[in-house]
């Protein structure tokens, strides 16, 4: 199984844990969990971030609902559990 392929099978179970931060964001683009579940379920790993000690961040880069762009980063727990890290919409020019 890949890593896509399992951190979409969290969303599936419902079985992932949307950090404060991560909310914060969304409040403040006007996204919901509805979002971040279609961007994770349609979207493409475009990115692998290794530089957290806490290990390995994968940015997801899929749609809303409404049909923005929007970015997801996740990691998964040392006990296996899935945490959105943060989530916000792309804007134009980056």
């Amino acid at each position: 199984m890949t890593v896509l392929q399992r951190i979409r099978q969290k969303i599936i179970d419902k079985d992932y844990y949307i950090s404060s931060h991560a909310e914060d964001e969304m409040f403040d683009d006007g996204l919901n969990r509805d979002d971040i579940e279609n961007v994770i379920l349609t979207g493409r790993i475009d990115k692998k971030l290794l530089t957290d000690v806490r290990g390995t961040r994968y940015r997801i880069e899929g749609l809303s609902l409404n049909g923005e762009i929007v970015y997801v980063i996740c990691r998964f727990k040392e006990n296996g559990n899935l945490i959105i890290v943060t989530a916000y919409m792309v804007t134009e020019g980056l």
